[in-house]
């Protein structure tokens, strides 16, 4: 009989909320320090990017592990949207009107613009989403009857983002493919009929670092696409480092941090590691790990998407104690068999 899988334990389950954290609140920052510096256009771009990026590598993988494929394509789309953001820890309704329409709505607080950062999204940033995501189902399922119209939208002072996939009875021209129409009002959801997803909390906590880091492997090569090396790496880093600087305070709570000394940083930067999938190694104030899994496979990967990266521990690193430095010894980008770190 086959050993019981070992339960995580609560400084795992910590450490999984404390890469969440870190990991949405940097996508956010991203974003905004895009709007500040590059304007609203290059913003609205980028933010298309990452969720185009998304859609093009989870979207019919996860459809298809979700077991949707016997729904009529609406409702599945729907409902798609409902479980893989109800697992990452995002405010979310579905609403199955008809076998050809079906709804989703998005409450606050905005998992993506949580907080007072919403203040500062232009509408067509938040916009964008939906025409890198939503927009391309059908052509992804191969079904050009389908497609997204909203409704509502969070930015423009609504009450939620809300909208309804909808299978029509013609193909849909390309500028179809998202519609709006905001004299539309979404049905109430009935919670008894909402699908539901029975799932231990540590498989939950797991999920939400695992949305949360998914989306940062989208950004940053999105980034050097639009950008291109030198200035996403500025972006990447002053973004890194005030994120790292902001949610050190909370991480290191999850972590349980409490001496400001070198060895305790580098146990607060090997358990993130390890939070994420790469096994570190602590040598007194030196770290170490084979691998960098968040970006495994990803394509357009670059040595400025570990710089911007690489800056969230600078950033907590100047909280947990200014006077010390964080110097990267070694890089598997540059050619070693290893990354390392040493805090000095």
């Amino acid at each position: 009989m086959a050993d019981a899988p070992v339960k995580a334990s609560e400084t795992e389950l910590n450490a999984w909320r404390a890469s969440a954290e870190l990991h949405q609140r940097f996508l956010t920052g991203l974003i905004l320090r895009a709007v500040v510096f590059k304007g609203e256009a290059a913003a609205t771009e980028l933010n298309f990017r990452t969720f185009r990026a998304q859609h093009e590598e989870k979207f019919l993988a996860g459809y298809k592990s979700l077991g949707l494929s016997h729904l009529p394509p609406a409702v599945a789309c729907a409902q798609y949207i409902y479980l893989a953001n109800h697992v990452g820890g995002v405010k979310c309704e579905f609403i199955p009107e008809s076998g050809r329409k079906a709804w989703v709505r998005y409450l606050p607080p905005r998992w993506i613009w949580d907080g007072a950062a919403i203040c500062a999204v232009p509408n067509e940033v938040s916009v964008a989403f939906m025409r890198g995501f939503h927009s391309q189902v059908g052509v992804t399922l191969g079904n050009p009857n389908l497609g997204f119209v909203c409704t509502s939208i969070t930015t423009r002072v609504d009450p939620c983002l809300e909208g309804y996939f909808i299978e029509e009875d013609r193909p849909l021209a390309e500028n179809e493919r998202l519609r709006f129409r905001f004299d539309e009002d979404g049905p109430d959801v009935d919670p008894s009929k909402l699908p539901h997803v029975e799932w231990s909390e540590e498989r939950m906590v797991k999920a939400k670092r695992n949305y949360a880091v998914q989306y940062i492997r989208s950004i940053l090569p999105a980034a050097v696409s639009l950008f291109g090396e030198e200035e996403a790496r500025t972006l990447g880093q002053e973004t890194g480092r005030l994120i790292g600087m902001q949610c050190y305070d909370a991480t290191a709570a999850f972590i349980g941090t409490k001496s400001n000394d070198p060895q305790s940083f580098a146990h607060y930067l090997a358990t993130l590691l390890d939070a994420g999938g790469d096994a570190a190694r602590v040598a007194g104030a030196e770290v170490s790990t084979r691998s960098w899994r968040m970006m495994n496979g990803k394509q357009g990967v670059t040595p400025a998407c570990f710089d911007a990266w690489n800056a969230l521990f600078e950033g907590a690193l100047a909280v947990h104690n200014r006077r010390l430095k964080l110097e990267v010894t070694s890089r598997m980008d540059k050619g070693a068999d290893h990354w390392g770190w040493r805090i000095v």
